[in-house]
């Protein structure tokens, strides 16, 4: 199997395994860091697993490489279709000062757990995806602020064997357009690169605009995901 088929479980047995929380066939990372979880696969013993893990009235986010199908004492809280892409080693444009449209860019900033407060403001404005209040743990995280205030970040999140994910890429939509998304991915891939991994990222199959920035980053699609949020009834 390709570390990336799996790639929640995958990250939680391998390189984040710090991070397990896990029962049977299931494993989830601590609820303040994200929501994201994991079973080794779809089976009748993953979702017993699952229920073991995830108090009831507690949420579980899977990634699922084929639709979702009813489990009894799981309800469905919202799903969506997503692309998992890849960094494909072609061109891409490596240096924030060739990037357009950003020749007055404010200083780029390490986040941490200081800024955790601002990062979760802008992640629940914009909605990248599972953000926390220790997501920041996960990887590096970069920003940018003007006058005080995150308008714009990325980071890493997801890490398994050869390969980091790109993710809570956000901007503020009053600073939209300025070119911080394209000059913070730059930065991160290129310190995923410098650790001899592949960077990838996840986002939504209707999110136009970001896929059109990502592809000019030469990432490509590798497959399909179904994102789905999952509610444990009570029991």
């Amino acid at each position: 199997m390709h570390p990336l088929d799996n790639v929640i479980w995958e990250a939680l047995s391998t390189r984040q395994a710090e991070f397990a929380e896990s029962f049977d066939q299931a494993r989830r990372f601590p609820h303040e860091v994200t929501t994201l979880t994991a079973f080794l696969e779809p089976s009748p013993r993953g979702y017993s697993s699952l229920a073991g893990l995830v108090p009831s009235g507690g949420v579980a986010v899977l990634s699922l490489n084929a639709p979702y199908e009813p489990q009894p004492g799981w309800d469905v809280v919202t799903s969506f279709l997503g692309l998992q892409m890849v960094w494909d080693g072609g061109y891409a444009e490596h240096t924030a000062a060739g990037t357009r449209g950003v020749s007055s860019l404010p200083p780029i900033t390490k986040l941490g757990s200081a800024d955790s407060p601002d990062m979760v403001e802008l992640t629940r404005l914009t909605r990248p995806g599972p953000f926390g209040t220790r997501t920041h743990e996960l990887g590096k995280y970069l920003g940018i602020r003007r006058e005080g205030k995150l308008v714009a970040m990325a980071g890493e999140r997801l890490k398994v064997p050869g390969y980091t994910e790109v993710s809570a890429v956000c901007t503020h939509p009053e600073h939209a357009g300025k070119g911080y998304a394209r000059v913070l991915m730059v930065e991160i891939m290129q310190e995923i690169r410098r650790r001899g991994e592949t960077p990838f990222l996840h986002v939504k199959q209707d999110n136009t605009r970001a896929i059109e920035l990502y592809q000019k980053l030469a990432f490509r699609t590798r497959m399909v995901v179904h994102f789905t949020m999952l509610k444990r009834l009570q029991s």
